[in-house]
């Protein structure tokens, strides 16, 4: 067989700061035909995540950081071209971490198979992906319940979307902020929420204590900064925080200083708890069962922000930091 060509993104550089297409780079390479044990994977989406940022920076974290002049990658799905390893064929349908190219060679045991008549696939990488399964964990880790009140943050994005919708499910009375007049009108009529705010318009203490006069039970924090201190000021007694992410610190060149009010976790008693969604890949099975029921009910919506073409991917990327989403971003690539 051919040699198979494919186009795939590097980083050329490491950002000082907001990344620029400058720290990126298209390349192309040529595969070999899949050895034995081995398959031929076409991706058709990629996934644009948040924490790709941290890893662009030459510091070691729970992933690795991402090589120079080397393809950068992330979760992906694609189709079965060519196979070598027992248990997929060609056309099955595949998750991986080979994103940020078009085609690759892989070992079997390194791709999950899954129902390639789910629609659109690419919700593997939303709201069936980790994305979702951030989301149901982080509820599910401070055992979220009804008559709840929750407040969350970076809410139109692909996990706070989710999130949302998840907490609504379950009787809870659930608050958004967004970063813009779209996405709060989109957080209302379309996910559901019972209030939103555009934290550009003002004081986010302010405009989260109108939106929650009675205080607020549980946020979930994909933010960090004035966002985390405002919910920490609305917390009632024995309030719960769910640490996923701090996004408003990722492009910061200094440490971001801690919120001024900390020392109202003990006074209000609040619980703090952070979490890295791989640890719960164990329970992948039952997050499926409960959220895939939900979108093939359609109890849930799995809202999408889509860019075509590998050689769009890192303006994709620096759109998603610059809150140029709503919903998943995903990269459509074949």
């Amino acid at each position: 067989m051919p040699a198979t060509i494919s186009r795939e993104i590097h980083l050329a550089s490491r950002p000082q700061g907001w990344p620029t297409l400058e720290n990126f780079a298209l390349a192309t390479v040529e595969l070999p035909p899949p050895a034995a044990g081995q398959v031929l994977v076409r991706n058709l989406f990629m996934s644009v995540d948040p924490y790709m940022r941290g890893r662009m920076n030459d510091v070691r974290s729970y992933v690795p950081p991402f090589a120079i002049g080397q393809a950068l990658d992330g979760a992906a799905v694609g189709e079965v071209l060519e196979s070598r390893a027992a248990g997929l064929q060609p056309g099955d349908i595949v998750l991986s971490q080979r994103g940020w190219r078009e085609y690759f060679v892989a070992h079997g045991g390194e791709l999950l198979a899954v129902d390639g008549h789910v629609r659109p696939l690419s919700a593997y990488l939303g709201v069936l992906g980790l994305t979702g399964l951030t989301a149901w964990v982080g509820l599910n880790l401070v055992e979220v319940k009804a008559g709840d009140r929750v407040f969350i943050s970076a809410a139109a994005g692909a996990v706070g979307s989710v999130a949302g919708q998840l907490a609504k499910l379950r009787g809870c009375q659930v608050i958004g902020s967004a970063g813009s007049a779209e996405k709060v009108k989109a957080l209302v009529e379309e996910f559901g929420f019972d209030a939103a705010f555009n934290y550009h318009e003002g004081n986010v203490t302010q405009q989260l204590l109108a939106a929650a006069p009675q205080g607020i039970d549980v946020y979930f924090d994909n933010v960090g900064g004035v966002h985390l201190e405002a919910a920490i000021e609305a917390m009632r007694p024995h309030g719960r925080i769910i640490a996923c992410g701090a996004i408003s610190t990722y492009n910061d060149k200094a440490p971001a200083p801690g919120p001024r009010n900390i020392n109202y976790v003990i006074g209000k008693r609040l619980t703090i708890k952070g979490f890295i969604v791989m640890d719960s890949f164990d329970r992948r099975p039952a997050f499926l069962k409960e959220v895939g029921g939900y979108l093939a009910e359609g109890k849930i919506k799995a809202r999408e922000t889509v860019v075509e073409g590998i050689e769009q991917a890192p303006q994709a990327m620096i759109s998603l930091l610059r809150g140029g989403n709503i919903g998943k971003m995903v990269v459509k690539l074949a």
